[in-house]
């Protein structure tokens, strides 16, 4: 019999944050979630983002988002560059999740 084993978190890991979003925010959340993501795609050790909706299902999570990253280092970097750009703009990313009504659960992932 086949054991799964837990890759090492430096053949790629997953950022995914579920988020509950009400119905009046959710055009301005997705928005805001377009341009933090655009930010990735120029920043070393990033592979891939998505940003879903749910159209059906009983989930109570209804905007999810994946970005993948080569390395923990890479999305340890990223993050860094991203708090940056958000001080320099002025964004405080709990402010404005609170603002719309959002509730979140985050964690980083790597494949099973």
């Amino acid at each position: 019999m086949a054991r799964n084993t837990v890759r090492n978190p430096s053949d790629g890991v997953f950022r995914i944050d579920k988020f509950v979003v009400p119905e009046a925010s959710l055009t301005a959340f997705v928005e805001q979630m377009r341009q933090i993501q655009a930010m990735f795609e120029r920043l070393p050790g990033w592979r891939q983002k998505h940003l879903l909706t749910q159209y059906a299902g009983t989930g109570e999570f209804n905007v999810v988002t994946m970005v993948e990253w080569k390395t923990a280092a890479a999305m340890a970097v990223a993050q860094e560059i991203v708090q940056q750009q958000f001080t320099q703009e002025g964004i405080a990313p709990a402010q404005v999740l609170e603002r719309l009504g959002v509730r979140s659960d985050r964690g980083f992932y790597i494949a099973a």
